[in-house]
């Protein structure tokens, strides 16, 4: 009873060196689920890589990299608060703590720290008028300062240009400038700034692009539990509702405590992309909804609504159905999927 993630290991690492080759001074980044593949594992992977670093997203994550045994230093990425609750970590010299206010700079007094700078995002980050009070917070503890940047820019503004203008502030204010971390600057980019500004090392945090970016390394499969066939009108399920047509109903593995029909909210542009959507809509006020699964190359309707561990499918007609312990291809979203199993498979 497993929702499976297989993993074609050799192809996987080697978009993995590929990328790093891309990103002279890479810093992976390991957080949340570990993009279904857990941050333990993208820690190993990280310490095969040889980048020295890993980006994680809180201090309770860092904790656990470190407890698992990953023997580099471990950059923290959500900003320390002042008054959070603190974390026991097993090395804490290895951690460097993200601040984006002059407060949490002084209260991390003594310890590593990266400043994160305001950007076009509005997120969160150091304004440049709070540069020049950095010296008297603190500043000669600071390892870097961090850009997370946009991924659109519909006014058309110039992503380089923006964080060039704040190595120069930053210089200006009299502040080290020997590294800055980006997130979201493509390779073109990163290499302009390198040309523009010779004394300081640019190092990308990639995890989506490093670990999901090649798709057809991954693939994600769930195990058939049980098959029962169906007649036309007959009721299934806790909601006894009749069957459209005679079929047959498939329990397979995964369910809402995976992630799976669980959906976020997505950005949409385009008429296409909004009619599809309104489409989808319609048809889930009649209770139809398609599943994320396949059985041979035909997307399959969910028969109700995902339980906690598994999900019901209705496969109509007459063709042959699946055997139990077959296995299922599903399309998932990794960051929000918690597979029971992560296995290599290898050439």
């Amino acid at each position: 009873m497993t929702l499976s993630l297989y993993v074609d290991t050799d192809r996987w690492r080697g978009h993995q060196r590929a990328l790093l080759a891309e990103f002279p001074g890479l810093v992976p980044v390991a957080k949340g689920n570990g993009y279904g593949l857990g941050n333990r594992r993208l820690a190993g992977e990280a310490e095969l890589l040889g980048t020295g670093l890993l980006a994680v997203g809180t201090a309770v994550e860092a904790a656990e990299v470190l407890a698992g045994g990953y023997p580099g230093e471990v950059l923290v990425l959500t900003p320390y608060r002042v008054g959070e609750p603190a974390v026991e970590l097993p090395d804490p010299g290895r951690v460097v703590r993200t601040v984006g206010s002059l407060e949490a700079l002084r209260a991390l007094a003594g310890g590593r720290v990266v400043v994160e700078c305001m950007t076009g995002m509005r997120r969160h980050g150091i304004a440049r008028t709070d540069l020049a009070h950095c010296a008297e917070a603190g500043a000669e503890r600071v390892e870097g300062f961090a850009l997370h940047l946009p991924l659109d820019r519909p006014d058309g503004s110039d992503p380089v240009a923006e964080v060039s203008d704040w190595v120069a502030a930053i210089g200006a204010a009299g502040l080290p400038t020997g590294a800055v971390f980006l997130s979201h600057l493509g390779a073109a980019g990163v290499a302009e700034l390198a040309g523009r500004h010779p004394g300081t090392a640019f190092r990308s945090r990639i995890g989506t692009r490093l670990w999901l970016g090649d798709v057809a390394a991954l693939e994600a499969r769930a195990t058939v539990l049980d098959v029962t066939a169906l007649g036309k009108g007959e009721r299934y399920g806790y909601r006894q509702r009749r069957a459209p047509a005679a079929g047959h109903l498939l329990v397979v593995s995964g369910g809402t405590a995976h992630g799976i029909g669980m959906e976020t909210p997505k950005y949409v542009q385009g008429l296409l992309p909004r009619a599809k959507g309104i489409a989808r809509a319609g048809l889930a006020a009649f209770n139809r909804t398609l599943s994320p699964y396949q059985w041979n190359g035909r997307q399959l309707w969910f028969a109700e609504p995902p339980h906690m561990q598994v999900s019901i499918l209705f496969l109509p007609g007459t063709s042959k159905p699946p055997a139990v312990g077959d296995e299922l291809a599903v399309t998932v979203r990794h960051t929000t999927t918690h597979f029971d199993v992560v296995a290599d498979r290898q050439a």
